[in-house]
């Protein structure tokens, strides 16, 4: 066949071209195609052979020299319409990925969209991305949290190549997974409680009522709160050594954050044990005793032990790890705004004798109160156009520190998420292995073995043929009537 004859230009009398698209047939003008020749019709007037024609459609009659395309053909009704009219309008009844979809099959750009349906397709289109976005997001979670609960059981096959696994392995699932059993959830509810009963010891300690002097202005430990303190102590330390001692992994248990918080907590006592055991005649008794307050107070650290038992802090903890490039861009925002805001005011309040902001590092400090909205009162401006600058900094400081709160927000939720599910998965995988343990019984075995045995029982007493290939299906039925038949007089019998 020679295709010059089907593919030559065509006279005044062939100037339509014949479409059929998903059975919707229509003959369109060659010069009103070509008023966009760069969409999918326009081009397809430029090809000069099959193979060409076929790489912009799905199929080509050469007899009826028409085009065939496989889409939606009540759409192709809006396109034709963009063809006669240049402007495109949005088909309601179409999802708006999929409308994205066709105009970029047929090479219509979105600029197109004529202004009657642009505003209402532009937010259709964002409010898909969000709910888009927004299940990523959640199919993100779900794949962390069961990566992260993989992770765990990863750890748990370990201990079937150590010493003592069976019994590590048990330790160690009730010292990581309060909701395993009610052996776990007790672990879990005491260590809470003795963290709070040490922060509130520590508390009570630094009241006057309970504060002691020697005759050397030497403090005296309240014996009532030295005993709480060794108590909360000594769990605390059993608690770290078991959790040692049963740790699949050295390496993995040191690289935990919570597990790290749980030493630096013990650590001030017994620093502050050993420097209380120095010679009171050394030099250095006075700097020995800044020494023993500065690490009495960093037993404050006890108080991020709740993290191991908190679904939130341990999201905040994942959060402010993950946002640090929008929590350095807030830090920038205000920093930016304290210097722009500082220096102008100085420059309006430096020659008023009853002001105090008399130094830039002053208005420093007044800056960062005021575009923080905290606003402390002990310095402010006195000046007319020092209260208007005032009054700008704290507008600025709103808006601010608003945007990057939202990212750290939205990834807050995420995280908290991702905590509930990696709880949820961890509980439900244990709830798995306690019914994995249960006995198994198959309801159809059981009466097949009863049945079994009373045919043998019938059998033995002539009541039928002991030749098994004889039987049917009519006298399984009568063999069903006499069990139940003797069913019924057995328990009359009763």
């Amino acid at each position: 066949m020679v295709y010059g004859e089907f593919f030559h230009r065509p006279g005044k009398d062939e100037e339509l071209i014949h479409l059929n698209v998903g059975g919707f047939k229509q003959s369109v003008d060659q010069s009103t195609l070509l008023r966009f020749p760069q969409t999918r019709l326009g081009k397809l007037l430029k090809c000069h052979s099959e193979e060409a024609i076929l790489e912009l459609c799905d199929d080509y009659s050469v007899a009826d020299k028409e085009y065939y395309f496989d889409r939606n053909p009540s759409f192709f009704r809006y396109v034709l319409n963009f063809y006669y009219t240049g402007k495109l309008h949005v088909m309601e009844e179409l999802c708006v990925f999929s409308f994205c979809q066709e105009i970029e099959y047929w090479g219509i750009n979105e600029l197109f969209i004529d202004s009657c349906c642009s505003n209402r397709y532009q937010e259709r289109k964002e409010e898909g991305q969000d709910k888009d976005w927004d299940q990523k997001s959640n199919d993100r979670s779900i794949d962390s949290s069961s990566e992260e609960s993989s992770i765990f059981e990863k750890e748990l096959e370990k201990f079937d190549k150590l010493w003592l696994g069976e019994i590590r392995k048990k330790v160690w699932i009730r010292m990581e997974n309060p909701g395993y059993c009610l052996s776990a959830k007790l672990i879990a509810i005491s260590s809470l409680s003795v963290v709070l009963a040490s922060i509130v010891a520590m508390c009570i300690h630094s009241m006057p009522e309970f504060q002691r002097w020697d005759d050397n202005d030497r403090e005296i430990e309240d014996p009532v709160l030295e005993a709480v303190e060794i108590a909360c102590i000594v769990w605390f330390t059993v608690e770290l050594a078991i959790r040692l001692a049963a740790a699949p992994s050295l390496k993995k248990f040191w690289k935990n954050p919570l597990n790290i918080i749980d030493f630096v907590s013990i650590i001030p006592f017994y620093a502050t044990l050993a420097v209380d055991t120095k010679d009171e005649e050394s030099e250095d008794i006075e700097n020995m005793g800044k020494v023993v307050q500065i690490l009495r107070l960093m037993r404050i650290f006890r108080i991020l032990k709740l993290a191991r038992h908190s679904v939130g802090l341990r999201s905040l903890g994942a959060t402010l790890r993950h946002s640090y490039q929008e929590v350095g861009l807030l830090l920038l925002f205000l920093s930016v705004g304290i210097s722009i805001f500082s220096v102008l005011v100085y420059s309006v309040e430096k020659d008023d004798d009853e002001s105090e902001l008399h130094s830039i590092p002053v208005c420093w400090w007044w800056a960062t109160i005021s575009m923080t909205t905290v606003g402390y009162g002990d310095t402010f401006p006195v000046t007319l156009l020092g209260k208007f600058i005032g009054s700008i900094c704290i507008l600025c400081g709103i808006l601010v520190v608003a945007l990057p709160i939202t990212i750290i927000f939205n990834k807050f939720s995420k995280y908290y998420q991702k905590q509930k599910d990696i709880d949820v998965d961890r509980s439900n995988s244990d709830h798995k292995e306690k019914c994995n343990e249960l006995p198994y019984f198959n309801i159809r075995d059981i009466y097949a073995k009863r049945m079994n045995s009373f045919i043998s029982s019938l059998s033995s007493v002539g009541i039928i043929a002991s030749d098994q290939d004889s039987t049917d299906a009519s006298s399984i039925q009568d063999i069903e009537d006499v069990y139940n038949t003797t069913s019924v007089e057995n328990g009359t019998g009763k």
